[in-house]
């Protein structure tokens, strides 16, 4: 069996029993962690294991990016200056009916490998532009060549009806192509690859299609995911009747809840729901600002997304950087208007950030007790970031240069269940430049189709 000691690294385990090490070793043997601990004597074993020196090297959690559509990969920085309405319009029903599923599979192919090049060892890939049975296969297929833990939230295309055809909203989750996946390529319930349902929830579902949907997932045992805001609800009072009909609970998750009332959060919260913030999208869109402090201040922590790289980066790091900033303004600008004066101390300290894409992204997923944390037992999913770059050079606060100063240009290898997938600076995997000529025709060839049927039209 393959071993890998890190040796004499800061890690930051993000277990509370094990804590911040500043000099500290992790031992892994095969595909999960055996030991985290100060010094770690290898002993015989010294000839069969690879030891990385972790001096001036900080070893933390994979990350876990909680909410992408990673199949709007190929048209990168094309909607940064539409607002939610406009994304709704030319997105939904305009691009994404021309996607083939080989654009499907490149875009998640080449989004998932650099969401390990940016140290994201799990990704929620909630994908919703599937028509056929075909496009489904890419998606998935793209997530295991790439060799990234995901969970693939199946969903459903949100196209403009044609005469005749119900609206979206009125289609029930397909069963059917559930209950597929299930028998065949995402079996395995533990698997590198898994599955979940993104449905479309009362806000932008009939309360009959929202009934079924919540019911599908339970006696699948799936988590539901779904999109909350974005103009008015398509179901009003939608939530109340799901909870009366004892549908929601954990396993449901709410993306978004901008426009969450406050009655309506408390009850949520208490009922085990998750929240996942996508908060540089949903400032940049329209959506409203992240209810990050408001989940806070009913005890219970976000998880953090991307969302679109159609609209902004793909780096994980800086996207819970934003939440932060965003919040401790929000809080700052509270305590002036309630007592004249900032908060005397911070409201929200670093490591708060750094929980949001690791352990609670774990919990959203019901993973918590395989990963999130460096705890021995666990897989072996981790970071390694050069903390000698000139950027993050000296490091007083391990946490802190993590959460607020290292980017994409300081991670330096990224762990998936024991194997590799990047080091020295650099992806492990073949015909990269290929995969990215094949994503930019794709990208070309969609948006000069679309642009086509415009000037058609």
């Amino acid at each position: 069996m393959r071993r890998t000691l890190i040796r004499s690294a800061t890690v930051i385990s993000m277990d509370d029993a094990i804590g911040d090490l500043s000099t500290g070793d992790v031992l892994v043997e095969g595909s999960r962690i055996v030991d985290v601990r100060p010094s770690i004597d290898i002993g015989s074993g010294a000839a069969e294991t690879e030891i990385i020196d972790g001096k001036d090297r900080i070893v933390i959690p994979g990350l876990i990016n909680a909410h992408m559509h990673t199949w709007q990969t190929a048209l990168r920085g094309y909607a940064a200056n539409w607002t939610l309405l406009e994304y709704f319009r030319r997105m939904h029903a305009g691009l994404a009916t021309v996607f083939r599923p080989e654009d499907i599979h490149i875009a998640t192919l080449v989004g998932a490998l650099n969401q390990i090049n940016c140290g994201t060892t799990t990704l929620v890939d909630w994908c919703h532009n599937n028509p056929t049975p075909d496009h489904t296969d890419a998606a998935v297929r793209g997530l295991i060549e790439s060799g990234i833990r995901a969970a693939f939230f199946h969903g459903s295309p949100k196209p403009e009806p044609k005469p005749g055809e119900p609206h979206f909203s009125e289609i029930p989750h397909p069963r059917r192509e559930v209950e597929r996946l299930l028998a065949g390529p995402l079996a395995d319930r533990d698997g590198l690859v898994t599955l979940g349902l993104a449905i479309l929830g009362p806000h932008y579902s009939t309360l009959d299609v929202a009934m079924h949907d919540f019911r599908l997932a339970r006696e699948l045992n799936l988590i539901a995911s779904m999109h909350q805001g974005g103009g008015p609800a398509k179901t009003p009072g939608g939530w109340e009747k799901l909870i009366e009909a004892g549908l929601v609970g954990a396993g449901i998750n709410i993306v978004h809840g901008n426009d969450l009332p406050d009655d309506l959060l408390d009850r949520l919260v208490d009922l085990g729901v998750s929240f996942s913030v996508t908060p540089e999208n949903e400032m940049i869109q329209g959506h409203g600002f992240p209810i990050t402090g408001r989940l806070l201040k009913r005890g219970v922590r976000p998880t953090i997304g991307i969302d679109l790289e159609s609209v902004l980066a793909g780096d994980l790091l800086s996207v819970a950087r934003v939440a932060l900033s965003m919040q401790r303004a929000l809080d700052n600008a509270e305590s002036r208007k309630v007592s004249g004066t900032i908060p005397a101390t911070t409201t929200i300290p670093v490591r708060e950030a750094l929980r949001w894409i690791t352990t609670e992204g774990a919990r959203m997923l019901g993973r918590e007790h395989q990963i999130g944390s460096l705890t021995p037992g666990k897989l072996a999913d981790l970071v390694i970031i050069n903390a000698s770059d000139l950027n993050l050079h000296p490091v007083h606060d391990a946490v802190a240069t993590v959460v607020m100063q290292t980017s994409l240009a300081n991670i330096e290898a990224v762990m998936i269940g024991g194997t590799w997938k990047k080091r020295n600076g650099r992806l492990l995997v073949k015909g990269l430049e290929t995969k990215k000529e094949l994503l930019a025709q794709s990208g070309r060839r969609l948006v000069q189709n679309i642009e086509r049927q415009g000037r058609a039209a």
